[in-house]
This record gives C-alpha cells, sequence and structure tokens, in this order.
C-alpha cells in the first residue's frame, strides 16, 4: 500500500508528464497553424499567378486568332487589292456580284473592231503581173479583166518637223517702228512644241511611265531629249482649272471621299481624293486624318451628303454621311465563312436592300414603300441582336490595362453598324446616294499603280504636282474627253475647260 508522500509523488508526476505533453501539443498546434498560413499564403499567390496566366493564354489565344484572321485575308474578304494574293491565288468562295444570267465574253449586238476599207487611202500602189501564168507571154498591155483590193494601215514615218516662225519689224511713215509679236508655242530662241510635250506629259502622268522611260521611248522614236522642267510647266497652269474643280465638288450634293498612303521624301504622306463621277480631285497631305482633309479644301466647307469608308476622321463633319456598304460585305464574309449565321444573313439582307432599290429606281421611284423601308429595318435590327448574343463583351479585362477593353473584330463591326446604321442604310432612304464606295476606290487605284511603277516622290511639290495633273486628267476622262489633245491645249496656253455643270 503507498504511503501519502509516494501517491503524493506519483501524482505530481504525472502532472508534469501531462503537463508536458499538452505543451508538446501546443507547440505542434502553432507548427501546424503556421504551415496551414502559409499554404494559405501560397494558395492565395499561385491563385493570382493562374489567374494571371489564364488572362496570357487568353491574350496569346487572341493574338493567335488575330493573326489567323490576318493570314486568311485576301482580296475577296478584305480591302487588300487582288495583286496582293500571289501567285498561288485560292479560287474565291463566292463573289458579290449578282449573276446576270449572260454568258461569257462579248454580249449581242456588240459593235466590235474590225477594220473598215477606207474611201480615200493615202497611197495607192498597183501590182501587174509581167507575163501569163499559162504561155509565158508578155502580158505589157494586156486587157484588165479585174482588181482586187487590199489595204494596209500603218503609222507614217516618224519624225519631228521644225517650224520656223519669222516675227518681222516694218517702220511705219510716221517713223515708228513695230515688231510682230511671237505665239505662245515659241518663247524661246528654239524649243519642243506643245505636241511632244503633250506626249511626255501623256506617257509619264497618264499612262504612267518613269520618267527615265518616257525619255527613251521619246529619244528612240523621235530623237528628242525631254527635261522634267519641260514638262513641270504643265502644272502651273492648271491651278486655275484645279481651283474650278475643287469648288464644283464642294457645291456637289453627293460627294466620294477615300485615302490612300504614299511615301514623299522618305516618309509616309497620303493622297485624299474627292470625287463625283465627272470631277476628281487629289491633294498630298502628311496627315491621313482631318489635318490632310482640311488642307485639301473640300470637306470643311462642303453641305451635301459623304460617302466614305467607316475611317473615323470623316464623321468630325459636319455635313451628312453614307458608309461604304462594300467595306461592310468584305468585312462580313470572314465571319460568315466561320460559320456565324448572323454574318451571312446580313450579308444577304443588305444585297437585298440594294436589289430592291434599283428595282424601284428601274422603275422610276425616288423612294421604298415605307412598310418595305420597315421591314428591312426590323430584320437588320433582329440581326444585330443575334450578333451581339453571339459576340458578348469582353470579361475581366487586365487591370494593368486604362480606358474601354479590346473588342473582337467581329463585336467592333457590329458596334459600327448599329451606332451609324442611318448612315449604313442611306442608299436605301436616298436614291441618290449610292451602295458604295467604289467609284473612289477606282480613282484611287491609279495613284497606287503609280507608286508600284515608280515609287514615291522625292520632293512634296513634285506630288503635288502630280496630284493637280491627275485630278484633270481623271476629270476628262470621265466626261470622254481626248487626254492628249487636252495636254496640247494645256501647253498652248488655252487648258481644255472641264465641265462642271
Amino acid at each position: 500500500m503507498l504511503t501519502r508522500d509516494a501517491f503524493q509523488q506519483l501524482y505530481e508526476q504525472g502532472l508534469e508528464a501531462l503537463f508536458a505533453f499538452y505543451q508538446q501539443q501546443a507547440e505542434q498546434l502553432h507548427k501546424t497553424t503556421a504551415d496551414l498560413h502559409t499554404a494559405q499564403e501560397m494558395l492565395l499567390l499561385l491563385t493570382e499567378q493562374t489567374k494571371e496566366v489564364q488572362h496570357q493564354i487568353t491574350a496569346l489565344k487572341n493574338q493567335i486568332r488575330e493573326l489567323e484572321a490576318r493570314l486568311n485575308k485576301d482580296s475577296h474578304n478584305s480591302s487588300k487589292p487582288p495583286s496582293s494574293d500571289g501567285l498561288g491565288k485560292k479560287p474565291t468562295p463566292h463573289s458579290l456580284r449578282q449573276k446576270t444570267g449572260r454568258k461569257q465574253g462579248e454580249q449581242k449586238g456588240h459593235p466590235g473592231n474590225t477594220l473598215s476599207f477606207s474611201a480615200s487611202p493615202d497611197h495607192s500602189i498597183p501590182h501587174i503581173p509581167t507575163c501569163c501564168a499559162g504561155c509565158g507571154a508578155s502580158l505589157e498591155g494586156a486587157v484588165v479583166v479585174a482588181q482586187q483590193h487590199r489595204q494596209v494601215v500603218d503609222l507614217p514615218p516618224l519624225r519631228l518637223e521644225v517650224t520656223q516662225h519669222i516675227a518681222q519689224s516694218r517702220r511705219c511713215g510716221c517713223g515708228v517702228t513695230t515688231t510682230a509679236a511671237f505665239p505662245q508655242a515659241a518663247e524661246e530662241p528654239i524649243q519642243y512644241g506643245p505636241r511632244l510635250k503633250a506626249l511626255g506629259v501623256y506617257l509619264r502622268d497618264y499612262q504612267l511611265l518613269p520618267f527615265a522611260r518616257t525619255s527613251q521611248l521619246l529619244t528612240d522614236v523621235f530623237g528628242a531629249t525631254l527635261c522634267k522642267a519641260t514638262l513641270r510647266a504643265c502644272c502651273a497652269r492648271l491651278e486655275p482649272v484645279s481651283e474650278t474643280i475643287r469648288k464644283a465638288l464642294i457645291a456637289s450634293p453627293v460627294l466620294h471621299c477615300d485615302e490612300t498612303g504614299m511615301r514623299v521624301e522618305g516618309k509616309l504622306h497620303w493622297v485624299h481624293s474627292a470625287s463625283t463621277s465627272t470631277l476628281t480631285y487629289y491633294t498630298c497631305a502628311p496627315s491621313r486624318g482631318k489635318k490632310g482633309s482640311d488642307a485639301a479644301g473640300v470637306l470643311p466647307s462642303f453641305t451635301g451628303t459623304a460617302v466614305h469608308d467607316g475611317w473615323c476622321s470623316y464623321g468630325q463633319y459636319g455635313c451628312g454621311h453614307a458608309l461604304c456598304n462594300a467595306h461592310h460585305l468584305r468585312e462580313l464574309i470572314p465571319f460568315s465563312e466561320e460559320g456565324a449565321l448572323w454574318a451571312g444573313k446580313m450579308i444577304s439582307l443588305l444585297v437585298e436592300i440594294k436589289t430592291s432599290v434599283e428595282r424601284a429606281r428601274s422603275k422610276r421611284r425616288e423612294h421604298l414603300s415605307p412598310l418595305l423601308e420597315a421591314h428591312f429595318e426590323g430584320r437588320y435590327q433582329k440581326l444585330l441582336k443575334q450578333g451581339y448574343a453571339a459576340n458578348p463583351p469582353p470579361k475581366d479585362p487586365p487591370r494593368d490595362k486604362r480606358g474601354r477593353p479590346k473588342q473582337t473584330p467581329a463585336r467592333n463591326l457590329l458596334l459600327r453598324l448599329d451606332t451609324h446604321r442611318k448612315q449604313v442604310l442611306a442608299f436605301m432612304y436616298d436614291f441618290a446616294i449610292p451602295f458604295d464606295n467604289n467609284l473612289a476606290e477606282r480613282d484611287l487605284r491609279m495613284i497606287k499603280l503609280r507608286q508600284k511603277i515608280s515609287g514615291g516622290f522625292r520632293t512634296l511639290s513634285g506630288a503635288a504636282d502630280f496630284c493637280r495633273l491627275r485630278s484633270y486628267l481623271s476629270s476628262l476622262r470621265k466626261q470622254g474627253k481626248n487626254i492628249l489633245a487636252a495636254l496640247e491645249s494645256v501647253f498652248r496656253g488655252c487648258p481644255e475647260p472641264v465641265a462642271v455643270g
């Protein structure tokens, strides 16, 4: 049997052991709690890193999608020219042009270009047989029983003509001597005439041959060598005509506007065009935006309806606006090819409205019926809703970027079609407004062709001269006038007038 002291000793030993155990457990709990806090902090860090990685993955996916879309763009689904498609051009899935049902080639009733016999040939060369093909006897003096005619149409021998102008001085009975004035074509002691100068400008600035090749051609054909200053004199005489074209465009009810890049003095400049079906006006400026358009001097004073693409600087002018639907169709094609139903239906709707307008115009109507307009507007709104549902706004934009989150190309197009729907459908409300801006694009095509052939301009004055001259030539071509004769009239001091009525 334990004594009291032995029991007390065992009790104290047990308490010490229990206290040590609890102290050990408390230390273990504290360590576990610290490890838990560390694990929580690591979990939060990993969560943040995971979100950041997800954002990076999303950004990379979007970048891959954008790069793939860029690689898939060609002339049928963007504004790129067909020449950029390359030799391995893939066949276009479908064309935006509507089938007419006519066969390919020349249509019935086409006049053709067959040569016709001249009633008064410049030269006649008789070919007389000398001996009989049967017996070999001489045919000199034999009776002519039949004749066959053949004509050869060719250039005469090309040579320069030298015209000498003689200005006489005569003395009157009163003692005063009067000297005759030389014509404007003979301002210098010796110079080239207006026809040769006009041909040089025609080859260089209308047919877009480089100056070196133009000079070589004139040397090979005529033995003449023209300098740039001789050809540049044409542009200075066209300043009044250019101003007349500019003022006429300001007064026009509908104006087509566009711009394209051009290298000038080794830097990127922009050629701005303003045009109608009969007039064209080009200017060159360092800016693509409003500063460049202001420098052209047309849009700031224009009060009609300007037809253009979605470039934002055009919207800063107070005139009426109509957007080019050829651009919209090309932008809708890639989404339609990717399987977006709303895009394919929007293409069909725009083409259907265009067909209805053309049909109504052929019947001499001035507008569509209000019921049909409301029907088209309802379908347009319905397709926009479908597009928005298929292309929601982006979620969780990166926190380090300011401003509005970047939208997808499809949503950007939808926002434009929605915000500017009156400008998109302007051709439906007013038949004087065209469906597209192809006229302006055709006017700029020669500018791009000149750039491909000869590159950019070394000086801004050279680019300005080219723009002024092309404005004159393009306007005359639209009006069906002879370009070479018009250039000759410029060098004679009385430029062919441009009709502005």
